[in-house]
């Protein structure tokens, strides 16, 4: 993994990024319903193909990469892993884990697996230890569909990478939808980069060979 300072002075998003960031700080959301009907219908694993599906195409796009080091220098990861929470029944608390990323989907659901299995029953915030810098969060709240959803975030405006949460699926027309809430910091995305995001995702799950064994 490579961390790449951006050359603010001459980077074409200086007056985006310095009017989000500082003049008038900004983050949004945005909540879509995805077309989840391939996955579904193949009876894929919905929780590891959407993490692979949202990482894909997080490492797709450098506006989903680009974040603050810890010396506060803006720069691109050269590539983004998820962390993802995972529920605990008996004690109705979350733990989140993370997991490397692979390009083909049945080597990165078994790595999901593998760390499901060793660290998924740990009943800490941090279930998988040394979170790297270069994850993403992703949540799932699969007991109920929403049509929007905001995260409230005290300190923000200095978090630059998107945040997913995704809901509880449903059967609409013949066809199974998912509520997908996107956060992202405008200082570095836009709607038209929120907006291809969307459409290319939903281009992904699409693709049911791309999640077949």
């Amino acid at each position: 993994m490579e961390f790449q300072i951006i050359d603010r002075q001459n980077w074409p998003r200086k007056e985006y990024f310095d009017h989000y960031c500082f003049a008038v700080p900004c983050t949004y959301s945005m909540s879509v319903k995805l077309d989840i009907t391939p996955l579904v219908e193949e009876h894929i694993q919905l929780y590891p193909a959407m993490l692979y599906a949202l990482t894909t195409l997080v490492n797709r796009h450098s506006e989903f990469r680009t974040a603050f080091d810890p010396e506060g220098k803006l720069g691109v990861f050269s590539e983004m892993m998820p962390s993802y929470t995972v529920f605990h029944p008996e004690s109705q608390t979350f733990s989140n884990l993370w997991t490397e990323y692979h390009p083909d989907f049945a080597a990165f659901r078994q790595a999901y697996r593998q760390d499901l299995e060793q660290y998924g029953h740990i009943q800490k915030m941090e279930g998988k230890p040394g979170t790297p810098a270069n994850t993403f969060p992703v949540s799932m709240v699969p007991w109920v569909s929403f049509a929007g959803f905001n995260l409230n975030l005290q300190k923000g405006y200095d978090y630059l990478l998107p945040i997913f949460t995704m809901g509880k699926y449903y059967e609409e027309n013949q066809r199974y939808r998912m509520p997908l809430a996107v956060q992202v910091h405008h200082g570095v995305c836009d709607g038209f980069h929120l907006s291809r995001f969307v459409n290319e995702l939903q281009e992904l799950v699409d693709r049911r060979e791309v999640f077949r064994p």
